[in-house]
């Protein structure tokens, strides 16, 4: 899942841009990536348990097209005699089963813009540092380390580095600066405003002005506030936390000053006196 932060209501304790363009941090459950227009950009880390699933059925496939493969090679080496030992048969056999996994994973790994068929199918995908495509030379890289994790078999080395570092990043990841993170549907401030006016949230009406300038607060502010208010039912307890605070960093900004307590308490408090506010200008206009 990816979060994204304007630069007005980002965390005061975001490290600013670094000379290449990208700044990045992570925390216990996401990356996070500030872009070059200071929007920070949150993503959920894939677990152990997502990308073993990924693998099992990138495996599984593997193995189908291997068979076929050896099952032709096999026709034709009985018409064509090399005359080669079984020892140089098997080093063949082997480095060549090597090739195609890399090859296999290299090529889906480029062209579908850091997936295989099992990553897209689990809804995982492998991106650079700072967020960016995996690209071809990361992404051999990876996977030609990938013999290295393999040790001393079935991904030994691998699983015991994946297990050990907080992002389950095995050695090929590591050499390669890559990171897997979740292919999930985005909830943003910005899919947030793109909802039905006519539709307003629930808001208790207030009787008099107790927030502390309050004219601060612009209109395109309350209306990402309204549309929190009108949809924070149909997200995740988590989300919904999240977007809060997001909302209230960015109103401490327009106020002036920290905003302490229950969040989302606030933020009904400050939609019933803007309303009251804009009441009142009206009133006063006419």
């Amino acid at each position: 899942m990816i979060i994204i932060v304007p630069e007005r209501e980002r965390p005061a304790n975001v490290a600013p841009t670094t000379r290449h363009g990208y700044n990045s941090m992570l925390d216990d459950d996401r990356y996070t990536v500030e872009t070059p227009e200071q929007i920070d950009l949150l993503y959920d880390v894939a677990g152990i348990g997502s990308r073993f699933l990924a693998a099992l059925i990138d495996h599984v496939l593997l193995a189908v097209i291997l068979a076929l493969l050896c099952s032709l090679i096999a026709v034709i080496a009985d018409r064509v005699q090399l005359g080669l030992g079984s020892a140089t048969v098997f080093s063949i056999f082997g480095i060549g089963i090597f090739l195609f996994l890399c090859a296999y994973y290299i090529f889906f790994e480029t062209t579908w813009n850091g997936q295989t068929p099992g990553k897209r199918l689990i809804g995982i995908r492998m991106v650079r540092a700072g967020g960016r495509p995996i690209g071809f030379l990361a992404s051999t890289i990876r996977n030609f380390i990938r013999l290295a994790d393999f040790l001393p078999i079935l991904y030994g080395v691998g699983a015991l580095v994946m297990f050990v570092d907080r992002r389950s990043r095995r050695l090929g990841d590591l050499a390669a600066g890559a990171l897997a993170i979740q292919e999930r549907r985005p909830v943003t401030i910005e899919m947030l405003a793109e909802v039905e006016a006519e539709q307003a949230p629930v808001v208790p009406a207030a009787d008099q002005l107790t927030i502390p300038n309050l004219d601060a607060v612009q209109p395109e502010d309350y209306r990402l506030l309204e549309t929190f208010l009108r949809r924070r039912g149909s997200l995740g307890a988590a989300t919904r936390q999240r977007v809060a605070s997001v909302l209230v960093e960015g109103l401490q900004t327009r106020l002036g000053y920290p905003i302490q307590g229950d969040r989302e308490t606030f933020l009904l408090r400050l939609a019933a006196e803007y309303q009251l506010l804009r009441k009142n200008a009206a009133a006063a206009r006419s």
